[in-house]
């Protein structure tokens, strides 16, 4: 039995602080790009490599500036570079790219890890005790 976890994940992190994890097809860069395509409301997307494993997709198909800040994209990538602009819109993560050039999903694994990152970055009213008050 192997342990080797699939790379078929990948992570859309919505300006809203909403996620999805969604399937990343096998192969072929027309199933990857329709996929971004579909996740980023766009039809051109540009690649940023955070890291060697980690690529984040972000809509290029028109001026994204009037878009709404994405927190929590901007703080991963500041967590692997040093940060020098702030991304804007809906972006997809992905694994980095094999040898052959072709973009890598996710693994549960690291879905998981990006997740908790986001859960951290985003703000979170946690409510106060209620009591009952009696008359």
């Amino acid at each position: 039995m192997t342990t080797e976890q699939k790379n078929n994940h990948a992570l859309i992190l919505r300006t809203n602080g909403e996620f999805e994890i969604i399937d990343w097809p096998a192969t072929g860069a027309r199933g990857h790009l329709e996929t971004l395509y579909r996740a980023t409301d766009s039809r051109a997307v540009d690649g940023i490599d955070i890291s060697p494993t980690l690529t984040m997709w972000l809509n290029n198909a028109e001026p994204n500036a009037d878009a709404p800040v994405n927190r929590a994209a901007t703080i991963l990538y500041a967590l692997h570079r040093e940060p020098h602009q702030h991304y804007h819109g809906t972006v997809v993560i992905t694994g980095g790219a094999d040898p052959q050039g072709e973009t890598r999903g996710l693994t549960k694994d690291e879905v998981a890890a990006l997740v908790e990152i986001h859960l951290m970055s985003i703000p979170v009213t946690v409510p106060g005790q209620r009591d009952r008050r009696h008359s």
